[in-house]
């Protein structure tokens, strides 16, 4: 048993929705309701006609987002969700230069639209002037008010702000960052939007506190040995300082999706993944972004529907986390086990039973002939490929079988990890490492209309 796994349910089955989008309005076409036993918002009975309990402790519910390029739009242009069909909002800063004093009287709410914030005017850039192009946020905020008025009929009012610096790592994002040149504030710029909403919000009549932080982020620190704790401080210092600001008691959940791009076995991946595994009441992993379309200048950055789907499954897992209060998982691995000489098992939660193959996307590995067979799952001992003869589902795991005896010692079983020798290209273009292993939920994005299962998150394991 993995540490930290222990504490996982058996099996959470996320919520699903098909939406059929109208103008300003989504109708919900299907739901299933279903969590563990005693969780909040899970109905008394199957049989009960009660709907689920929302968690709405404000009248406006911030979320705060951090993270480096991807979190601020980089290739996302041009921007589409440029109008707001419910009630979310933003902190406009108007045309204030930094430091931003939060009882400026021009600050003001408008409504939440993308590009949000200030567009940068170079590289590299900082809030307020720090967005690139269409974010994961106003997606994200409409989803969760898409989910929530399904659910009950009333509104559901998100206030975002995004506060990632162009191409910086975590050392750049932490409070008390050193500064260089414009970067170093984004933890100081937090601060600041709270401390300024929490006084507007106060000044209509409103109550305001932050509900989660969402972190997209990762490239810059893909070999940072220490990027899990840092995530976990940065959290906790999130906790202690805008909890300080907004009185609030509710803790702060943390949502956190994996980087895909940079280097092989990239240290911040797989932290992206652990620290959800073992900080489970505080930190969510979304799960991948290989599933994204990426733009064809690198590979590296989503374009515009890539940063909307996101904030689609940002919301999705939201509404599960914070609004529902069930223990929302990833489709992510449990254990490892070696069945014989040429046979292992990697048991999985999986979020939305059953687990399969995704059949549109090009299989990955085909220029690796110990892994072509693998669908994304990948072997070694030390530095030497080991050949994968086929992969098979059976219920909640993955059946490898090796072409010849496994060693007894040193093997390690990965998925995702290594670069192929290209980008994904079909059905779009995609990012440089990938899988096929995904589960069968019917989640659909509000916005862009997209199915949006869970895939497996990138991952590698000993086998004992």
């Amino acid at each position: 048993m993995l540490a930290g796994m222990s504490a996982l349910p058996g099996l959470v089955r996320t919520i699903g929705f098909t939406f059929v989008a109208s103008a300003s309005s989504l109708l919900m076409g299907a739901a299933a309701f279903s969590g563990c036993g005693g969780s909040k918002g899970t109905p008394t009975d199957a049989g009960s006609d009660a709907g689920p309990t929302l968690a709405r402790p404000w009248n406006w519910t911030g979320v705060v987002g951090t993270g480096q390029s991807l979190a601020v739009g980089q290739m996302g242009q041009p921007p589409v969700t440029t109008s707001q069909p419910f009630h979310n909002l933003e902190l406009s800063t108007g045309t204030l230069p930094w430091p931003v004093d939060p009882s400026d009287p021009t600050l003001a709410m408008v409504p939440l639209v993308e590009p949000i914030g200030r567009p940068s005017t170079s590289y590299p850039s900082s809030w307020p002037t720090n967005i690139a192009g269409e974010t994961p946020h106003a997606s994200m905020a409409n989803q969760i008010t898409t989910l929530a008025m399904a659910a009950d009929g009333a509104d559901y009012v998100g206030v975002h702000g995004e506060v990632g610096e162009n191409g910086m790592g975590i050392v750049f994002l932490k409070k008390g960052a050193t500064q260089s040149g414009v970067n170093g504030r984004a933890f100081e710029a937090t601060r600041i939007e709270t401390q300024a909403i929490t006084r507007l919000a106060a000044a209509m009549g409103k109550t305001y506190g932050v509900a989660a932080i969402t972190v997209t982020h990762g490239e810059s620190d893909a070999g940072n040995p220490t990027y899990e704790s840092d995530l976990y401080q940065l959290l906790m210092d999130y906790q202690t300082d805008l909890s300080a600001i907004t009185l609030q008691t509710q803790k702060i959940q943390m949502i956190v999706s994996q980087q895909n791009s940079v280097n092989d076995r990239a240290a911040s991946t797989i932290a992206e993944w652990r620290i959800g595994a073992d900080h489970p009441a505080d930190v969510v992993c979304s799960g991948p972004k290989y599933q994204y379309p990426y733009s064809s200048a690198d590979s590296i950055h989503l374009v515009t529907d890539g940063y909307r789907q996101l904030g689609e499954k940002y919301g999705q897992i939201y509404f599960e986390r914070v609004v529902l209060g069930h223990d929302w998982q990833p489709l992510a691995p449990t254990t490892v086990e070696r069945a014989d000489a040429r046979t292992i098992k990697v048991h999985f939660h999986v979020p939305v039973p059953p687990m399969t193959w995704e059949s549109t996307f090009q299989a990955p590995h085909q220029g690796v002939p110990e892994w072509a067979a693998g669908n994304g799952f990948e072997l070694r001992a030390g530095s030497a490929r080991l050949a994968i003869a086929s992969v098979d589902i059976a219920d909640d795991a993955v059946v490898i079988t090796t072409a010849a005896d496994l060693p007894t010692t040193g093997v390690l079983v990965g998925y995702a990890l290594i670069r192929d020798g290209a980008a994904m290209s079909a059905p779009f273009l995609g990012t440089f490492r990938w899988g096929l292993l995904r589960d069968s939920d019917p989640f659909v994005g509000a916005g862009t209309g997209t199915a949006q299962p869970n895939y497996a998150v990138a991952f590698e394991l000993p086998v004992p």
